[in-house]
């Protein structure tokens, strides 16, 4: 099992690996792909999901494919006593797609996708307004170079351990 400092190990990482290639497998395709029991993979899955290793099984929808062609990052200063209020102000907004807090001279990055150019300025323009943010600087996204992944990380993770 993983070690006491609750890290993945090499035999989740392998699991893992294995679900983020089958996000639809069952436990028996898992156990066949990893050389598992079918009981040690029931076991390690929910040990995962209970330390919140396991996110979200909400599949990748490319925005794109819904109208929304245009994605964006917004950088947001806000009043740091209102923080929790602009993060639930952010939320209602469907145009954004994550929030992240950050440190340095913005606290906030924000992922949000529009129709087109004159969408994202009222998208940009509806975040300024929320109470709390002071200043906001967006940066359009001009091309995807490198999509999110974390396949890396778990083979290196499944071979040295």
């Amino acid at each position: 099992m993983p070690g006491s400092d609750g890290v993945v190990d090499g035999t989740d990482a392998r699991l893992l690996r294995a679900l983020s290639a089958s996000p639809r497998a069952t436990v028996l395709a898992l156990a066949e792909a990893t050389g598992l029991s079918r009981n040690t993979v029931q076991a390690r899955l929910a040990a995962l999901e209970a330390r919140g290793v396991l996110g979200s099984f909400e599949r990748r929808i490319d925005p794109a494919a819904l109208g929304y062609p245009l994605a964006a990052f917004v950088q947001v200063r806000v009043t740091q006593r209102r923080l929790d209020a602009v993060a639930a102000a952010l939320a209602a907004v469907p145009e954004v797609v994550e929030v992240l807090g950050t440190s340095g001279e913005m606290d906030l990055l924000v992922q949000v996708v529009a129709r087109d150019a004159d969408d994202l300025y009222r998208v940009a323009g509806a975040l300024l307004a929320i109470d709390g943010v002071e200043r906001t600087s967006t940066s359009l996204v001009m091309r995807r170079l490198v999509d999110h992944r974390l396949d890396p990380l778990l083979r290196r993770l499944a071979e040295d351990r």
